[in-house]
């Protein structure tokens, strides 16, 4: 009804005229002010303060909400969603489709939200294939409600960064996956055991209850709390079309879910640590991916019953199988007889390795791209269609694939982070340009295809070693050994 209600205000206002907002102590609204979540004001000096007093009484009005959130915010949310694009809710309202009409899905929503109206749409689930032949369940809102989302994240999101554990990385400002490996790399060195904590389904387990006691402690506004509530519990489309009431868990993929996330674990796991093990156990946490340093077995072993007690009684549950204790040392005696002597973290795989130091090899339990990791950057590669681009110039090919590619130097081929491991994954790209070269020139080919098109790249990383950013790089650590892992 109120939705309808606004359609027809909308589509009933006359140039120079304003909406019935006023009536129920909405903001003003007239074709003649300036766009009404618009970014600067243009024109001349007489249009600008021709504009200046609908919009005073908009401003006016505005105060009389019972929320007050300012349009700047909603406009500010809609441009951080916008850059992040995304896929459509269950509207199946797209971008671009929202951006045919911003000015008035804006105002509806911030009006909504200001006057305590706004109720979420359901969350459509979509199950992204896993390595291991399982679903990662995905909850997508729709835009608006992203929108909707990002204006209270970013209200929220300097409370929580005060209270937030200095060892907690995962989805902060100024911090990152690369400071946690680097953190996790540097105590695998002072301290041999480690336990690598794995929490089942975390985010479709977190508990609604728990999570809105810590969140009453800290939100500062009463709506807030409301929204938060309302979208923790707003209805997941599965998908063969069919709605499901959702009574714990925070759809992974909203916008405020990761925030909500590290609210939740910062009491069920930070503090706890902190508070428990006084200061004894040092860690990393990124979102729900936890390492653990111990300095004996027995103290991990110690850590790990504690916190699989701790787990339950909050709803979760430990992996059986992917929670492990891990020894970091470099004693032979113990790293034949333990089972796990090597995890997986953030997409890297700690074990010992040969790394040189002062002209000589000596062995260091170092970080480098795990084999998941590699398939993945392998599968991205063959997902590029070569085929459909065989018409393309190799400059235009260029600018897609260089800053994808150095996307992956940057993060897997960091100093300390055994860099060389990437060397073989990115001669699978090497592959598949020889592949091109071969479909391209088919018919200048004589004899074998492939090789022929390896020729090609051979004489072009000679001509242009710059070309692609990568093949400098796999030049050096083919004269240098272990470019990047050597440094310990």
């Amino acid at each position: 009804m109120l939705m309808s209600r606004e359609k027809s205000q909308v589509g009933t206002t006359h140039k120079g005229e304003s909406t019935n907002a006023a009536h129920r102590g909405g903001g003003i609204r007239s074709s003649d002010e300036a766009a009404v979540m618009a970014v600067e004001r243009r024109g001349s000096p007489e249009a600008v303060r021709a504009a200046r007093q609908p919009r005073k009484r908009e401003e006016r009005a505005a105060q009389a909400k019972p929320n007050q959130i300012d349009k700047w915010e909603v406009w500010q949310a809609y441009q951080t969603v916008k850059a992040n694009k995304g896929a459509a809710g269950v509207d199946g309202q797209s971008i671009q489709e929202f951006e045919r009409d911003v000015k008035n899905n804006l105002y509806k929503l911030w009006n909504r939200m200001s006057s305590g109206s706004y109720q979420p749409a359901a969350v459509r689930r979509v199950e992204i294939p896993k390595g291991d032949g399982g679903v990662r369940p995905l909850g997508i809102p729709t835009l608006a409600d992203r929108v909707a989302q990002t204006v209270v994240k970013q209200r929220l999101e300097p409370i929580f960064e005060a209270l937030f554990h200095n060892n907690s990385y995962g989805y902060r400002p100024r911090k990152s996956a690369q400071d946690a490996v680097g953190m996790a790399r540097l105590r695998c060195w002072e301290r041999e055991w480690i336990v690598d904590v794995d929490i089942k389904g975390f985010f479709d387990n977190i508990d609604h209850g728990l999570l809105l006691k810590a969140l009453t402690r800290h939100v500062p506004q009463r709506w807030q709390m409301l929204y938060i509530e309302r979208w923790l519990k707003a209805e997941v489309q599965m998908p063969d079309g069919q709605r499901q009431a959702r009574d714990k868990g925070t759809p992974q993929g909203g916008v405020i879910s990761p925030l909500l996330a590290n609210v939740f674990l910062h009491y069920v796991f930070d503090q706890w640590v902190v508070r428990e093990m006084r200061n004894s156990i040092r860690f990393e946490r990124y979102a729900d991916d936890i390492v653990c340093h111990c300095q004996t077995r027995q103290q991990a072993e110690r850590l790990l019953g504690r916190l699989g007690k701790r787990m339950r009684e909050c709803g979760l549950e430990l992996h059986p199988q992917k929670t492990k204790i891990a020894y970091c040392g470099q004693d032979d005696a113990i790293l034949r007889s333990e089972a796990h002597v090597s995890f997986d973290f953030l997409g890297f795989t700690f074990r010992q390795r040969k790394v040189k130091r002062e002209d000589q090899y000596v062995r260091g339990f170092l970080p480098a791209i795990s084999a998941k990791a590699s398939k993945a950057i392998r599968q991205t590669i063959n997902a590029w269609d070569f085929r459909c681009n065989a018409t393309l110039p190799l400059k235009v090919l260029c600018e897609y694939w260089n800053p994808k590619i150095r996307g992956w130097m940057t993060y897997y081929a960091a100093k300390g982070r055994y860099g060389s491991r990437l060397h073989d994954v990115l001669q699978h790209f090497d592959y598949r340009l020889a592949r091109w070269y071969a479909l391209k020139d088919r018919g200048h080919c004589s004899g074998n295809d492939l090789r022929y098109g390896q020729a090609r790249v051979t004489r072009l990383r000679k001509r242009h070693p710059d070309l692609f950013v990568h093949w400098q790089w796999m030049v050096k650590a083919s004269k240098f050994g272990h470019a990047s892992g050597r440094a310990v």
